[in-house]
C-alpha cells in the first residue's frame, strides 16, 4: 500500500513539464477514472483525485499551466512514468516519443524494429501551445494512461 501511495508522488513528479519559458508555471494532478451505470443505464464517467493506484486503473493526468504577462508560444513536455501505459492525449493533440524524447511524431507514423509503435511504447509527450493559447494566460493539458 505504501508503494502505491509513493507511486502517485512519483507519477506527479515524473509528469513534470518542461516549458520553454521559465515564467511558465505547471501544476500537476492525478485522477482515477471510474465508469458506472447511471440510473437510466447510461455509462457515467467520474474522475476522483487519486490517493491509491491499483494495477489496471485508468488515470487522467492534468497539467495546468499559467503564463504571466504576454507569453509567446511554448512547448510543454512530460515523461510517461514506467508504471503507466499511455492511452491517449486529451483535447489538445500531443506529439509522442517512443525513444526517451530523442525523436517526436504522431504515434501512427512511428515504428519500433519492424512493427508499428503502440500506445504502450510511448515514453514522452509534448504539446505546442500556440501564441493565441499562451495569450489566454492559462490552460490545461491532459492525458490518460493505465496503471501497469
Amino acid at each position: 500500500m505504501r508503494g502505491m501511495l509513493l507511486g502517485i508522488s512519483a507519477i506527479c513528479l515524473a509528469a513534470s513539464a518542461a516549458a520553454a519559458q521559465s515564467a511558465i508555471a505547471i501544476q500537476r494532478s492525478v485522477y482515477i477514472e471510474n465508469r458506472d451505470s447511471g440510473a437510466n443505464g447510461k455509462q457515467v464517467r467520474t474522475l476522483v483525485r487519486a490517493d491509491r493506484l491499483r494495477r489496471g486503473d485508468t488515470v487522467v493526468l492534468l497539467l495546468e499551466w499559467t503564463a504571466p504577462g504576454k507569453a509567446d508560444s511554448f512547448v510543454v513536455s512530460s515523461r510517461i512514468p514506467r508504471d503507466l501505459a499511455f492511452k491517449r492525449s486529451g483535447a489538445m493533440a500531443a506529439q509522442v516519443s517512443i525513444d526517451g524524447g530523442r525523436n517526436w511524431g504522431v504515434l501512427e507514423t512511428l515504428r519500433i524494429d519492424n512493427r508499428r509503435a503502440t500506445p504502450e511504447d510511448v515514453t514522452h509527450l509534448r504539446w505546442h501551445v500556440s501564441n493565441a493559447d499562451a495569450a489566454q494566460g492559462r490552460g490545461i493539458l491532459t492525458y490518460s494512461a493505465i496503471v501497469r
